[in-house]
């Protein structure tokens, strides 16, 4: 029969658990708050905060190598990174689009 030295402390698990309880319990307090960036930006907070806490405790990357957890965590960021780089290019278009053709500028017929 396996100890509990063996496989280590459940306490971990249950503070995890608090903290998620916790985090969603704020994550659902956000939907009294005006909609607006603040709200928006906190709950993408906890989402973030809930994910790391899951990977970290659950999914055992805090007892992981360095090594490891480069490659698992390294192409998530990488696409992120990528993303925010297209959202900044397509603000960026849109933006010189208003500016050379106006905002309210007709659309070009292609008949004409």
């Amino acid at each position: 029969m396996a100890t509990d030295a063996q496989h280590g402390s459940l306490r971990p698990y249950w503070i995890m658990w608090g903290a998620l309880f916790v985090l969603s319990a704020m994550s659902y307090g956000t939907d009294f708050m005006e909609h607006g960036a603040l709200r928006t930006s906190l709950i993408l907070l906890f989402m973030i905060l809930k994910a790391t806490g899951i990977v970290w405790i659950f999914m055992h990357m805090g007892g992981e190598r360095l090594a490891l957890k480069f490659a698992v965590l390294l192409p998530p960021i990488a696409l992120l990174v990528l993303v925010w780089l297209m959202v900044y290019e397509a603000d960026y278009t849109f933006l010189t689009r208003i500016v050379f053709f106006g905002e309210g500028a007709p659309a070009v017929s292609p008949h004409h």
